[in-house]
């Protein structure tokens, strides 16, 4: 099959609307350097976007960041879903707000047919508290830019924080004040607010982040970036792995990366860390971690990436300043088999900060991947820990309790 990728994004999503495609050609083999020239035409347009169907008490988000604009130098949409509780219309109450950002590979349309369908209906059910949830979207031409300011996205924390969220505040009946705005996310989104949390301590009351990407930079899945000199194999010299399943290996970080260049340069989960977390360079676009082809680490690329985004040096090199705006605060949940390796960076986190006195808490899911970490209630088990710092001695119970498996660090 050929692909055109026409929006430069087959990376992220490999069919949307504007690119074109040929049918699938089956062939019982194929060697290129012996197989008679294949014949395949782009015939076919990729299936477009459903449109975005909300709930009642659903609103679509669409604010044009001033800063971002001002940084592209053309208008820059932050866009989401806002998720009212169902009691919203005929009460006059403020009410606390979540703020939920996706995973790599999520967008608005991913959230409404995911969450902005089961929030409001375990809100109405009774099985999470009455809150204001904003979904955001942080999907962008470069990945996940991951709510971090950014030399190559742009000021995306400081846009979220300076200029949507009181955008939002004058609009809604929200609780303006730390202790009534909350973040959660998973996967990249898991990274994106504990860095929210960790780079605006004082607008936020706490995070829980889930199966956050690398926490600690000395475990970039299985990566050690403070030493290691090549990502795709370990000091031993064996392949780093990076997707396990079952207990077993299944696919390398040299594979993985490879497989991503086949799909473009650009707005795969590994280009998007370096359009995150790296320095730009001479041609404008951001400098990569390492090699593509050999893998070797850029140690000042690395270097880079340790001195301005390595939360778990952030939090320790910090702790004076820290401490008392993030005690109690952060909350992580992973799993103990996670998909990605992503407890590793959890653990070294929790044993740097554990000294320091941020009283964060971290709970391992015992045998739990990446994908299943929410089965059995641990979406309620947030909200009802976030309801608790909102609404302290509230009485507020799910009518179906999570099951014990998904019990959180008190």
């Amino acid at each position: 099959m050929a692909l055109l990728d026409v929006d430069h994004n087959a990376a992220y999503n490999t069919f949307t609307g504007a690119d074109l495609r040929s049918a699938v050609v089956p062939l019982k083999s194929l060697n290129p350097a012996q197989t008679a020239p294949v014949e395949i035409k782009l015939s076919q347009h990729a299936r477009p976007l459903p449109p975005i169907t909300l709930q009642k008490g659903e609103e679509l988000l669409d604010f044009v960041s001033p800063s971002l604009s001002k940084f592209w130098g053309r208008p820059i949409h932050m866009r989401g879903i806002v998720v009212l509780p169902p009691n919203y219309a005929s009460s006059k109450a403020r009410y606390p707000t979540v703020y939920l950002t996706h995973g790599f590979g999520g967008n608005l349309n991913y959230f409404a047919v995911s969450h902005g369908k089961s929030i409001p209906k375990n809100m109405e059910e009774g099985n999470l508290p009455p809150m204001i949830w904003v979904l955001l979207d942080e999907s962008c031409p470069s990945g996940t830019h991951e709510f971090a300011d950014s030399v190559n996205n742009g000021p995306w924390g400081r846009a979220l924080t300076t200029e949507l969220i009181p955008h939002l505040e004058r609009k809604y009946r929200m609780d303006a004040k730390p202790n009534g705005r909350f973040l959660t996310g998973h996967s990249s989104g898991g990274w994106a607010t504990m860095w929210m949390q960790v780079a605006y301590p004082n607008v936020f009351g706490g995070t829980w982040s889930t199966s956050p990407d690398p926490v600690d930079f000395r475990d970039f899945t299985n990566t050690d970036l403070t030493k290691d000199t090549n990502i795709y194999k370990r000091p031993d010299g064996k392949p780093t792995p990076l997707v396990r399943m079952g207990g077993k290996d299944v696919l390398s970080f040299e594979q993985y990366s490879h497989q991503e260049a086949v799909m473009g340069d650009y707005s795969g989960q590994i280009s998007s860390f370096d359009w995150v977390f790296s320095p730009r360079g001479n041609d404008g676009r951001p400098m990569p971690l390492f090699d593509r082809t050999t893998g070797e680490i850029h140690r000042d690329v690395a270097d880079y990436w340790i001195k301005h985004y390595d939360i778990s040096r952030i939090l320790t090199s910090n702790s004076k300043q820290l401490v008392p705006v993030l005690k109690n605060k952060i909350h992580i949940i992973v799993g103990t088999a996670d998909t990605f390796y992503l407890d590793g960076a959890v653990h070294l986190l929790e044993k740097a900060i554990a000294p320091l006195g941020y009283n964060g808490r971290f709970t391992y899911l015992d045998g739990r991947t990446h994908m299943d970490l929410y089965k059995g209630g641990l979406e309620t088990r947030i909200a009802q820990q976030m309801y608790n710092v909102a609404r302290p001695g509230n009485t507020w119970k799910p009518k179906q309790e999570p099951d014990a498996a998904t019990e959180l660090a008190k």
